[in-house]
């Protein structure tokens, strides 16, 4: 293993290999900025350039991509409220009212060095699990999928706040979202009223660049002026203070990539689940929030963005020991494998670790190598915060619509953007969490997909959920992450009760 390790560094040790993985990462941050492109269109698009390389060649520029995508999307969720990819959606909740303060290089200072972080610590994930990756794949079945969607379900009901009837509503609602389409269980497409361009679903990337970038323009719009609301003809800064608030929060930092490292193992869960898993989390573990959460408070951003980048390493467990991709990005980089002759599996583990610990190697460096171009442009990048409105909502619009078109050349996903553009406006005109109804739409369909499953293998008996290790173990989660602000209000209460008879 150490011997693979050192092979590894030194396929990384020359100038060839270190401007591939600096090429590499740039392409990853620019399609990971732009709404609707991402990592998987990134990798996709550069599978022709590797046909003349050696493998390792390939591992290292396609690793570059996918450790620097998510560093480049949090840069667009914090500036303009606009998730370069799904899993950024959760960053915008607290980086986007970070930049409307006047905070955007604090934000982004946190959101790029606890992406590296978060990157480097599933990286180590990664490597710790290598020996005994098969047996943790297999743990999960789909009993065990259920019950961590419904965990995450009630993840939703406590992450509103003092909003919770309207978060239990738009919850609902995005579920309704979520079961729409075909459905491979029955063979059957539901709720497409007729309509042909909801046969197959609706697709999450354009909604989300509706939901989120486009309906912020229209906000823009009716209110005017800038992203920013602090208008002090001040210096861009805070980017050093961004850096120590990670460090500051370590314990976040920390849960954070522990999701991102879990979730991301689980095969068809992805980072979307990991971000806002890690964020209502986090919201709910955070007993005295000084800024509460949605409003700007730092934490929101350290949590899903450390979830993010660490979810890398974990979806490569199942796909490297098994050839079952964790992700839709680690679906295209198999296919780079089988191009090069590479079978993933045990095979690969034994007789090709050289090639493991060379991807290993180059998501590390690749990871700080973004979060170090990020820092050095921050302050240039906050600077977008201070661009009138009029001449920022045509750009950012025509380029969320475009990458809603581009995703899969459908003129239908920019119809999707549209209405869930004016959803996404109503819903922040009135004062209703986004957060809880893309929580819904994610999870959706892999709570009705699972639940299925699992009861054609019980033969429709509901103990299959409570007598598993595993599943037994997600529910008592559950039931902890809803009796948890019972008790932590009641504490207060008590708390507050004490000081009155003291006092």
């Amino acid at each position: 293993m150490f011997d693979a390790l050192l092979e590894g560094i030194v396929n990384l040790g020359s100038i060839h290999s270190l401007l591939l993985l600096a090429a590499g990462s740039c392409v990853g941050l620019l399609f990971g900025a732009i709404p609707g492109l991402g990592g998987t269109t990134a990798v996709a698009l550069l599978i022709p350039l590797t046909f003349g390389m050696e493998p390792w060649q390939a591992i290292i520029l396609m690793g570059g991509v996918m450790a620097a995508t998510s560093t480049g999307g949090s840069v667009s969720a914090i500036l303009l409220n606009t998730p370069g990819i799904a899993p950024n959606a959760a960053t915008t909740f607290d980086g986007y009212p970070l930049a409307q303060q006047g905070k955007a290089g604090m934000a982004i200072g946190a959101a790029a060095t606890a992406s590296a972080m978060g990157g480097v610590i599933g990286v180590i994930s990664l490597v710790a699990v290598i020996p005994i990756m098969k047996a943790i794949v297999l743990l999960f079945t789909p009993p065990e999928f259920f019950m961590l969607a419904i965990f995450g379900m009630c993840a939703i009901a406590v992450s509103s706040g003092d909003r919770l009837l309207q978060g239990l509503i738009t919850a609902v609602i995005g579920l309704m979202v979520g079961f729409v389409g075909y459905y491979d269980v029955t063979s059957t497409v539901r709720f497409d009223f007729g309509i042909p361009l909801l046969e197959d679903g609706v697709k999450l990337v354009p909604a989300l660049i509706g939901l989120f970038a486009i309906s912020e323009m229209i906000n823009l719009a009716v209110k005017g002026g800038s992203i920013s609301q602090d208008s002090s003809d001040v210096e861009i800064s805070g980017v050093s203070a961004g850096v120590k608030e990670v460090f500051k929060n370590w314990s976040t930092m920390l849960v954070g990539s522990g999701y991102g490292t879990f979730i991301g193992a689980v095969p068809g869960v992805g980072g979307t689940v990991a971000a806002f898993l890690s964020y209502s989390t986090q919201a709910q573990r955070d007993p005295t929030p000084e800024i509460e959460y949605g409003k700007g408070n730092i934490k929101g951003v350290i949590a899903p963005e450390s979830a993010n980048n660490a979810k890398d390493g974990g979806s490569l467990i199942p796909t490297l020991a098994f050839g079952i991709p964790g992700s839709a990005e680690t679906a295209v980089f198999l296919g780079v494998l089988i191009l090069h002759g590479i079978e993933p599996g045990q095979k690969l583990l034994e007789d090709h670790q050289d090639l493991v610990f060379t991807l290993v190697v180059a998501l590390t460096v690749s990871a700080v190598f973004a979060t170090l171009i990020v820092l050095a442009l921050a302050k240039y990048m906050a600077l977008l915060t201070r661009i009138s409105v009029h001449m920022l909502i045509p750009t950012v619009t025509v380029v969320a619509l475009v990458g809603a078109f581009a995703l899969n050349t459908e003129i239908g996903d920019v119809v999707i953007a549209f209405i869930f553009a004016f959803i996404g406006y109503f819903m922040i005109r009135f004062n209703y969490p986004r957060v809880t109804f893309t929580i819904a739409i994610v999870l959706g369909s892999i709570t009705e997909l699972s639940f299925h499953q699992s009861m054609l293998i019980a033969d429709d008996q509901m103990s299959i959920f409570f007598t598993r290790g595993l599943s037994l173990t997600l529910l008592a989660l559950t039931i902890l992450s809803l009796a948890f602000p019972t008790f932590r209000r009641k504490m207060k209460e008590r708390k507050e009760a004490k000081l009155e008879t003291e006092q």
